[in-house]
């Protein structure tokens, strides 16, 4: 059963998760079939920054993301989105998958996927006035896209079909983006498209962790980094977290470390 913060049992001396952070992750530990993917992470993303979250492939970046969208079952620990659960602020965050996860023969236009992320705000089955259409053109031409707005989804190229999710993130208004690989097999265009909006974003006090592959950007594009392999590494600003001995500590002994948290799980399970 998961514990709320204010129950946890931190170590004395050790400070709480602050309750006005755009994310705390407590203790948290995600299993699939026993064998762990992320392992007794804790961690607090500080507000107006843009996050990298990196790791070797297989070290529970997505996972993370997923576990506390609640797309995913936790095995413990906790998950607050300014101090509340999830599902008391999804108002608040809003989402960007990766391209792999999504089907894109689904029969719609690039505008109507973007006015799905006002569902919330219409209601379900209600039909898109002229108002929301004109948010969701906003966004489009936010990203470049809105001479796209009617062009079927799975008529566009991977990096307009990347934007159009931008932009349905961005239709929401939300504080906290999470965004899972969103520069994975765009175009250099689409890059910039998405690093310039990343830093919009930031400068209107917005939040945004991105699970991002590409070490050689990091510095340029990010201020701070989750460094994660099944365990949390090291976290914060990138000027003094992204040195070359956490970078050895994160994509080194993967395989081990894998090996001493299952056993560690199986044990916990007799």
């Amino acid at each position: 059963m998961n514990q709320p913060l204010a129950e946890s049992n931190r170590p004395q001396g050790e400070p709480r998760h602050s309750p006005s952070a755009p994310l705390s992750i407590h203790d948290l530990t995600v299993a699939y079939q026993r064998r762990p993917v992320v392992w007794d992470v804790d961690y607090d993303a500080p507000a107006g920054r843009l996050v990298a979250v990196v790791g070797p492939n297989g070290a529970g970046k997505s996972t993370l993301i997923k576990a506390v969208l609640d797309l995913v079952p936790r095995v413990s620990g906790d998950v607050r989105i300014f101090g509340q659960p999830y599902r008391d602020q999804q108002q608040r965050v809003a989402y960007v998958p990766q391209r792999n996860t999504v089907d894109w023969d689904f029969p719609v236009s690039a505008l109507d996927v973007v006015a799905m992320g006002l569902y919330r705000k219409i209601g379900w089955l209600r039909p898109v006035s002229r108002t929301w259409r004109e948010q969701a053109h906003e966004a489009l031409r936010r990203v470049g896209m809105d001479e796209f707005a009617r062009r079927q989804i799975s008529q566009l190229s991977g990096g307009q079909q990347q934007r159009v999710f931008l932009a349905r993130a961005l239709v929401q208004n939300a504080d906290l983006y999470l965004m899972d690989e969103p520069f994975a097999g765009v175009d250099a265009a689409t890059e910039r498209a998405i690093v310039e909006l990343l830093r919009e974003l930031r400068a209107t006090g917005k939040t945004a962790l991105v699970v991002h592959h590409d070490l050689q950007t990091v510095r340029e594009y990010f201020d701070d980094v989750v460094l994660l392999n099944l365990r949390l590494v090291a976290a914060g600003p990138v000027a003094s977290v992204f040195t070359n001995d956490n970078l050895r500590r994160t994509y080194g002994g993967k395989l081990a470390l894998l090996d001493e948290v299952g056993q560690r799980m199986a044990e916990q399970g007799r």
